[in-house]
């Protein structure tokens, strides 16, 4: 569980540390995904994609992305690219702030688990300690261990 600025060093480190990487940063919040590009272009990725929901040409920003000499980095609008979309060029999701909805980040998180994916993909939630985001997180175990209790499937 990290603060702002931790957030922030992390993203840097799973850029930076671990050269080659591929990662998708899906954030809820519009302005958010501003501040995250702006401070990408700051740490010198100065190609990185975003995608939300004003994109018009969602399918070249996400061919760009899927190409071999593509950008290392696209920002993505959980809504916008939870559904109809192949990011399997990432090897890394993270998700840097959390949805009400476990199943929604699930979905976005599924962009990267696609067929045509050759690499293992890590997946980083980041939350912030003593926050609203410690509820969400709370909520959603719940909801995943009341599910999983309800459900017909035998595991």
């Amino acid at each position: 569980k990290l603060g702002w600025w931790a957030r922030v060093s992390l993203l840097s480190l799973v850029l930076f540390l671990d050269s080659g990487r591929r990662v998708v940063v899906f954030s809820q919040f519009v302005e958010m995904q501003k501040l995250i590009h702006k401070t990408l272009e700051g740490m010198g990725v100065k190609d990185s994609l975003w995608l939300h929901g004003g994109t018009r040409k969602r399918g070249e920003v996400v061919e760009k992305f899927q190409s071999d000499d593509g950008p290392p980095v696209i920002v993505v609008s959980l809504k916008a690219g939870g559904t109809g979309v192949t990011l399997t060029r990432a090897d890394t999701v993270l998700h840097y702030d959390p949805w009400w909805n476990p199943a929604v980040e699930d979905q976005a998180t599924d962009r990267a688990h696609r067929m045509g994916q050759t690499r293992p993909v890590t997946i980083y939630r980041l939350i912030t300690q003593n926050t609203i985001e410690d509820k969400i997180v709370a909520l959603h175990q719940h909801s995943r261990i009341h599910c999983a209790m309800n459900s017909n499937i035998a595991f």
